[in-house]
């Protein structure tokens, strides 16, 4: 018995340190300055507000990125 603890002791804690290092990544805050917060909720249109709700951070600045990004094209060429 104590044989088969010791051998199934090793290969357990490795399972455990996989599935905890995928819920660590689960839960590692997105990488969103304070800034960014603000000019979101400045002038985030209802849709993004509703993906903020549904997927959280990360979706609703993705989108909010992707509608931004034709301005800031244009405003760069000038």
């Amino acid at each position: 018995m104590t044989v088969f603890l010791v051998l199934l002791f090793p290969l357990l804690l490795m399972v455990f340190a996989l599935l905890m290092s995928r819920v660590e990544d689960r839960l590692r805050p997105a990488s969103v300055t304070e800034d960014e917060v603000g000019e979101f909720f400045e002038q985030a249109r209802p849709e993004e507000v509703n993906t903020l709700i549904r997927e959280g951070w990360a979706g609703a600045l993705d989108r909010f990125r992707l509608r931004r990004r034709p301005r800031d094209r244009k405003i760069r060429k000038l």
